[in-house]
C-alpha cells in the first residue's frame, strides 16, 4: 500500500528517526563540549557512522545547524505563546510576567539551544539569507509584541518612561515590523524593544552562570523586580505576580 501524508513508508520511518538522533547527538555534544561549534566528525564518531554518510541527512553542517535553530525558534516561540495563553486576555500585566517567566525558565533549561539561537554567532556558521531561521525567529520574538498590541487594543498601553524616537528607530519600525504601523506609536516600539532587550540581558546572565554568585531566592527577587521595572518602563499594566 503505497504512503500517504498520514502513513510514513517504513524506509521514512527510519529516516526520520535518524535525523532525530543526529539532531539530538549534535545537541548532547553542545551540552557536554560547552559550545554550539559542533563538528561532522564528532556527531559520526558518537553514533558510530562515518562522517560522509550524515551528508546522507544533512548537505553540510550549516543545513543541521539551520534546524537546530529553526527547532529551537519554534520551541522557545511556543513556550512563550503557552504561557501567556494560560492568563486571562484582559490581565496583561499577568501575561507580561508568564512571557518573561517561560522566557527564563526555558533559558534555564535549555541553556546550550539558548545560546545556539540568541548567544554568539556559531563560527563558520553562515545563515540562509531571508530563510527559515529569519521566518523561526521573527515568529518568536512576535509573541512579545502581541503584548503590546492587546495592551493597546484594551487601552492598557501607556505612553513609555523614554519617549524621543531617532529617524533610524522609526524606519526599523515601518520597514522590519510595517503591521504595527498605527497600532503601537513609534516610541512603544522603541521599549518594546527596549523590554526585549532588558529581558534577554537578566536571562543570558543567568543562563551562562553570571548570576551564581546569588543564592536562588536573590535570582528570583531580581528577577521579579526586572519585570516590574520593564513593565513601568514601557508603559505595561505592572503584573501583580512580581510581589514579593
Amino acid at each position: 500500500m503505497p504512503a500517504t501524508p498520514a502513513t510514513e513508508s517504513r524506509r521514512d520511518r527510519a529516516r526520520s528517526a535518524t535525523i532525530d538522533e543526529i539532531k539530538r547527538t549534535a545537541l548532547d555534544l553542545m551540552r557536554e563540549q560547552g559550545t554550539t561549534d559542533v563538528r561532522f566528525t564528532d556527531i559520526a564518531r558518537v553514533m558510530g557512522m562515518t562522517p560522509p554518510a550524515l551528508y546522507r541527512y544533512f548537505a553540510d553542517r550549516d543545513e543541521l545547524l539551520t534546524e537546530l535553530i529553526v527547532d529551537a525558534y519554534t520551541e522557545l516561540g511556543t513556550a512563550v505563546a503557552t504561557a501567556r495563553e494560560s492568563v486571562p486576555e484582559k490581565d496583561i500585566g499577568g501575561r507580561w510576567w508568564a512571557t518573561a517567566s517561560a522566557y527564563r525558565d526555558w533559558a534555564r533549561g535549555h541553556p546550550q539551544r539558548f545560546a545556539l539561537v540568541l548567544g554568539l554567532p556559531v563560527p563558520g556558521y553562515a545563515a540562509p539569507e531571508e530563510g527559515p531561521t529569519t521566518e523561526a525567529a521573527k515568529r518568536a520574538m512576535s509573541e512579545l509584541a502581541q503584548l503590546f498590541v492587546a495592551a493597546a487594543g484594551l487601552g492598557r498601553l501607556r505612553k513609555p518612561l523614554v519617549r524621543g524616537v531617532g529617524a533610524a528607530m522609526v524606519r526599523c519600525a515601518q520597514d522590519n515590523h510595517p503591521e504595527l504601523e498605527g497600532v503601537v506609536p513609534h516610541d512603544t516600539f522603541q521599549a518594546m524593544l527596549q523590554a526585549w532587550a532588558s529581558l534577554h540581558g537578566i536571562t543570558s546572565l543567568e543562563a551562562y552562570g553570571h548570576l551564581d554568585w546569588l543564592e536562588p531566592a536573590a535570582r528570583d527577587a531580581l528577577f521579579r523586580s526586572q519585570v516590574l521595572m520593564v513593565a513601568k518602563a514601557a508603559g505595561l499594566p505592572a503584573p501583580a505576580s512580581t510581589a514579593a
